[in-house]
């Protein structure tokens, strides 16, 4: 075992605070990474706080994690020391089922192994603990590697963010000249905007903030629409061939649906956490419509989409952290202030 610096929560009501962790000995297949940077991601806050259930206790989270590798089990051949390497929302699958054949180990039907709070069957029923720390051990089949071209801080939240709108960008195929529509404008959202027009759409972003416009043509929108607004939802009517959703909260679905071209679709990535109001089946009907959604990303894709933003320039707009202003960056991240990603810089752990 060797022993990592950490921020952890005790309990869903007491808020992080710096601990120790142990960190397994590197087996044949495992990469030990010295962590640099960790994005916070909101799944975190919901983590910490116990709003998705009770957790394993005390509970180190962050699942976007960049380093550098320190040491490599004796039959790694992928990495070597001192790569640039990264860490997504998965650190092991069952490998067997036919979603992880495929390349789909999101989707595991056995169930993948989280980067935090998960049981990891392989390593004596321990407990996975994430990357608010100061270093991590990962099975070398888990690990990405960070291209030369993105700085390893703003490519932190491409391992979360940037997967989980990528994904769903590549599934419906979007190239140039299709259009898509971005519903919210935060850390998912933005990282939409930047990857679908890099993919060559017309973007538009859909934005219950009038204050937000400037912000999200900054970021390469096309089109602003204040949903609010009846007359310029009118106006975005029979426009769109796909929506990427990233809204969190209750929100009428339907209402989007009218601005989908025939066979469009809308993909859901935020998850509300009270009911939805029901889609009109009549809705979809009459147009061939599609609402679906979509969950991060096999390790392959996630490498794919690393690979996609370095070779185009796409990374996500962050603001570092210091590991004794995290509890003050979650209340901030609840209140929507930041633009648009936290980064932890664990120097200062």
């Amino acid at each position: 075992m060797t022993v990592a610096k950490a921020y952890a929560a005790m309990s869903a009501s007491t808020g992080l605070e710096p601990t120790t962790i142990d960190r397994r000995e590197p087996g044949a297949h495992d990469v030990e990474i010295d962590i640099e940077f960790c994005g916070l991601c909101h799944s975190d806050v919901h983590s910490v706080r116990g709003e998705w259930g009770n957790q394993h206790w005390p509970l180190v989270p962050g699942h976007e994690i960049v380093g550098t590798v320190a040491r490599v089990g004796s039959e790694v051949t992928e990495f070597g020391i001192g790569d640039a390497v990264g860490v997504g929302c998965m650190v092991d699958s069952c490998r067997e089922c036919e979603s992880c054949q495929e390349g789909f180990e999101q989707y595991c039907e056995v169930g993948m192994v989280g980067t935090y709070g998960a049981v990891d069957k392989r390593n004596g029923d321990a407990i996975t603990q994430g990357g608010y720390a100061s270093s991590v051990v990962v099975d070398e089949n888990y690990v990405v590697r960070i291209p030369a071209g993105l700085a390893k801080a703003a490519a932190a939240p491409l391992l979360c963010a940037g997967i989980t709108t990528y994904s769903p960008l590549r599934y419906f195929g979007v190239e140039e000249g299709d259009t898509v529509g971005v519903v919210g404008l935060g850390g998912l959202g933005h990282m939409a905007v930047k990857l679908a027009k890099a993919m060559g759409a017309e973007v538009t972003v859909f934005t219950t903030s009038p204050a937000k416009a400037e912000a999200a043509h900054e970021l390469g929108a096309d089109h602003v629409v204040v949903s609010k607004d009846p007359e310029q939802m009118k106006g975005a009517r029979n426009s769109l061939n796909l929506i990427i959703d990233t809204v969190a909260a209750e929100h009428d679905i339907n209402t989007y649906l009218k601005t989908l071209k025939r066979d469009g679709a809308i993909v859901q990535l935020g998850m509300p956490e009270k009911p939805m109001p029901p889609v009109s089946p009549g809705a979809l009907i009459r147009r061939r419509l599609a609402y679906g959604g979509s969950m991060i990303g096999g390790i392959a894709e996630t490498q794919e989409m690393l690979d996609f933003c370095a070779e185009h320039g796409v990374a996500s707009d962050i603001e570092m952290v210091d590991a004794e202003d995290l509890n003050a960056a979650y209340e901030r991240m609840v209140a929507g202030d930041v633009k648009y990603r936290f980064v932890l810089d664990t120097a200062t752990l």
